[in-house]
């Protein structure tokens, strides 16, 4: 449709995302979070799409909330309310989500690159944490932002607002590689390649073995024992053997 802001379309098991909101920097309008949702549900209830890539058009990634629409609104209409579900639904989603930045991110449009597994940026593309610098807290966003950065950064980043690059977001954990701009697609299609040989159950169960907060040794080791043996004796466990041992693709394997 010539008016969505978010295009969905799928190509050998690689469903791609886009932003296409440039007028206002892909900002996370109701209507593009309206149309970020119901692309990210398709996707994961998809049985085709093996992982999910998330990319925009125009110079800047993501820039946050759309502010003309927070103007004037009360805490309980801002569009930040919504936010949550949306990086809960990246950040819990069974298929792998993969996030590629030709340009900058900020605020919010962090949050989303937190909440993806893999976040890949051209070198040139930059961060950053601006929300105390108009007078509102990172606090949504953090959900997903401080799993995965070093402590000293978070702190550093958060409360200076300070722009920084790719290579420092790869640095501190936010991001997986930076790279050359004319070697992003190919970084990304690196990536989706190497999870696209995961078995689909087994990469959503690791996803959820990566989220737990165990409670002691013990009973992670109880958990995760039990988490093993299923899907080694499992038949997505049952076939990988089988291929390793015949020295053929497994039967997920995307062939050509």
């Amino acid at each position: 449709m010539a008016d969505e802001l978010v295009h969905y379309s799928v190509e050998r098991g690689v469903a791609t995302i886009t932003l296409d909101s440039p007028h206002n920097r892909n900002a996370l309008s109701a209507q593009l979070r309206r149309e970020l949702r119901a692309h990210l549900t398709t996707a994961i209830e998809a049985p085709e799409v093996r992982v999910i890539v998330l990319d925009h058009t125009g110079p800047v990634f993501c820039s946050g909330m759309d502010l003309k629409e927070s103007k004037g609104a009360g805490s309980t209409a801002q569009g930040v309310n919504e936010f949550p579900e949306l990086l809960q639904l990246i950040w819990e989603s069974p298929t792998p989500v993969v996030v590629k930045l030709a340009g900058p991110a900020r605020a919010g449009g962090v949050g989303l690159v937190a909440a993806a597994d893999i976040a890949v940026a051209a070198e040139d593309a930059s961060f950053a944490f601006t929300e105390v610098r108009i007078g509102v807290v990172p606090a949504v966003i953090s959900v997903t932002v401080l799993p995965r950065l070093l402590p000293r950064a978070a702190h550093e980043l958060f409360l200076t607002g300070e722009k920084f690059d790719a290579a420092k977001a790869a640095r501190i954990g936010l991001i997986n590689s930076a790279v050359p701009a004319d070697r992003l697609d190919d970084e990304v299609r690196r990536f989706t390649g190497m999870l696209a040989l995961g078995a689909p159950q087994a990469l959503a169960a690791t996803k959820q073995m990566l989220r737990r907060h165990p409670v002691s040794m013990a009973d992670d080791f109880a958990a995760m024992l039990d988490l093993s043996a299923k899907h080694f004796a499992g038949e997505e466990g049952q076939e990988g053997i089988a291929s390793f041992l015949q020295k053929r693709p497994a039967s997920w394997v995307p062939q050509d």
